[in-house]
C-alpha cells in the first residue's frame, strides 16, 4: 500500500536520471500552463486594473466585491471577535517574530580601507511593501504576520496586505484579525496572480509597492517571477516543501506526522524523507500509510505524495546530506540522534531553514518560534534565503576620500583607467596627484 502512495522510492544512488531530474526540477516555471495562465492574468490587470481584479475575484473565488479595500473597522471587529485562546496565540506569534527580527536588524557600518579612504553603508527602510497572505484551500494569518511584522520592525512606512476574498467579499476573519494585531496599514480583498500584478504595477485602488513578499500557490510564485522586472520580490516561495533526514533512532510516527503536515498545504507540495538504511525507510512509509486514512485533508495529501512525495534511503548520513544540499528544501528536519545534529547542520548549504531534532517540529516554526516561515522553494534555497528584515531595506553607500588620500590614489587609478582606454577617468584621477 505504501509503495503506491509515493512517486519516488528506493535508494538515492539507484534513482534514474529522469527521477533525479524530476525530484530537483520543482520550479513552477517549468509548467508551461501555469506560466501562460499567469502571463494572461498579469496582462488583464495591466489593461483593466480594478475592473479586472473584480472580475477575477468572481471568476476564481466566487466573490462579489463592492470595494477592493477592506476598511480598518472590519479588521478590528474581527480581532475583537476572536476566541480568546486564538487571539492569545496570534499575539504570542507577533511578539516572538518581533523579538527575533529586531535582533536581526542590519546595522550601518563604515570602514577605512586605507588611510583617508572611508567606505560606508547604511540600511534604509523601503517606503511601501506588499504582503501576500494566501487563501483558497485554507486561511493563513501566520503568513500575514511573517510578512507584516518584520516590515514594521524594519521601519517600512506603508505595509499593505492582499488576501483572497471568500464568498462574503472579504478575506477570512482570522486573516483580518491578524492584520489588526500585526499592525498592517491597508488590506485588500484580492488574491492569486492578479494581486501580485496589482501590487507590482498599481491600479486605481491598489498602490504600487517597492517589494512583494509572501508565499502562495504555483500561480502566485510564477507571478512574482514574471513581475520581478517591475518590483523586487523576496524569493520564489511556491508550494510547500519538506525534506526529513531520519536515522535508525528516529520515531517514524513523528516523521510521518511531519510529512503529512506539509503535504496538506497543496497538491503540488513536495515531501521527501531520506532514511539512513532501507529498513528505516520501510518503517517511515508504513507509518505514513497507516496514518493517512484517518487524517483531515487526505485527498490533498494523497495528491501531493503522488505528485512529488518520496521515501528514499542511503547507507550513510554523509550521503543523505549530499542529497539534501542538492535537493535544497524549503524546510529540512533532522530526525537524528542528538550527537549528530550540530555536525549535520554545519554541513548543510541548501535549506531555507533547518529544524534540529524531532522536538523542533516544522509546525512550531510555521507558527510561533519567531523564525520566518516565508522561505524559498523549487530548489532555490541553494541561492535565496528566508524572509527577514533584510528584505525590507535597501542600502545607501557612501565614500569619503581626503585630499591626501586622493593624492595617494591618483597615480594607480590613472594607470588602471588607461588600461581600460578611459582617458578622462585617468585625467580626473591624476588631477589630484599634487594635492596636499
Amino acid at each position: 500500500m505504501s509503495a503506491r502512495l509515493f512517486r519516488f522510492m528506493g535508494a538515492v544512488t539507484a534513482l534514474s536520471h529522469d527521477d533525479r531530474r524530476a525530484l530537483c526540477d520543482r520550479s513552477t516555471s517549468a509548467d508551461a500552463v501555469v506560466r501562460e495562465q499567469t502571463a494572461t492574468i498579469i496582462a488583464r490587470v495591466q489593461e483593466s486594473g480594478d475592473d479586472a481584479l473584480r472580475r477575477m475575484a468572481h471568476e476564481f473565488d466566487g466573490a462579489t466585491l463592492d470595494a477592493l479595500e477592506v476598511p480598518r473597522g472590519e479588521w478590528e471587529r474581527a480581532r475583537d471577535a476572536l476566541a480568546p485562546e486564538l487571539r492569545a496565540a496570534l499575539e504570542r506569534t507577533v511578539r516572538n517574530v518581533r523579538t527575533a527580527h529586531t535582533a536581526f536588524l542590519p546595522q550601518a557600518i563604515e570602514v577605512e580601507t586605507e588611510p583617508g579612504v572611508l567606505i560606508g553603508r547604511r540600511p534604509d527602510p523601503l517606503q511601501r511593501v506588499g504582503v501576500y497572505a494566501p487563501g483558497g484551500r485554507a486561511a493563513y494569518p501566520s503568513s500575514l504576520i511573517m510578512g507584516v511584522v518584520p516590515a514594521k520592525v524594519a521601519g517600512v512606512r506603508d505595509v499593505i496586505v492582499c488576501s483572497p476574498a471568500s464568498v462574503s467579499g472579504r478575506p477570512s476573519d482570522v486573516v483580518l484579525a491578524a492584520a489588526a494585531i500585526a499592525r498592517a496599514d491597508r488590506v485588500f480583498a484580492i488574491g492569486g496572480a492578479g494581486a501580485i500584478a496589482a501590487m507590482a504595477y498599481g491600479t486605481d485602488s491598489v498602490p504600487r509597492v517597492d517589494r512583494i513578499v509572501g508565499p502562495g500557490n504555483a500561480w502566485v510564485a510564477e507571478a512574482k517571477l514574471q513581475c520581478a522586472g517591475a518590483v523586487a520580490i523576496d524569493s520564489p516561495a511556491g508550494p510547500s516543501e519538506l525534506l526529513v533526514i531520519a536515522d535508525a533512532q528516529a520515531d517514524v510516527h513523528i516523521v510521518a506526522r511531519e510529512m503529512l503536515a506539509q503535504a496538506e498545504h497543496d497538491p503540488r507540495a513536495a515531501v521527501v524523507c531520506v532514511a539512513i538504511g532501507a529498513e528505516v525507510a520501510e518503517r517511515v512509509a508504513a507509518a505514513v500509510a497507516a496514518l493517512l486514512p484517518s487524517v483531515a485533508r487526505g485527498d490533498i495529501i494523497r495528491d501531493a505524495l503522488a505528485f512529488a512525495g518520496g521515501v528514499l534511503h542511503t547507507d550513510t548520513l554523509h550521503t543523505a546530506i549530499d542529497f539534501a544540499n542538492m535537493w535544497a528544501a524549503e524546510h529540512l528536519l533532522l530526525a537524528l540522534t542528538p550527537a549528530s545534529l550540530d555536525s549535520a547542520c554545519a554541513a548543510l548549504r541548501g535549506a531555507g531553514t533547518v529544524f534540529l531534532g524531532e522536538s523542533a517540529s516544522v509546525a512550531f516554526g510555521d507558527y510561533m518560534t519567531g523564525a520566518n516561515h516565508v522561505l524559498p522553494t523549487g530548489g532555490l534555497s541553494r541561492c535565496y534565503s528566508g524572509l527577514s528584515t533584510l528584505d525590507f531595506v535597501r542600502w545607501t553607500s557612501w565614500q569619503r576620500v581626503t585630499p591626501v588620500a586622493a593624492a595617494s590614489l591618483a597615480s594607480a587609478v590613472g594607470v588602471f583607467a588607461d588600461s581600460e582606454g578611459l582617458a578622462n577617468h585617468a585625467a580626473t584621477a591624476r588631477q589630484w596627484s599634487t594635492a596636499t
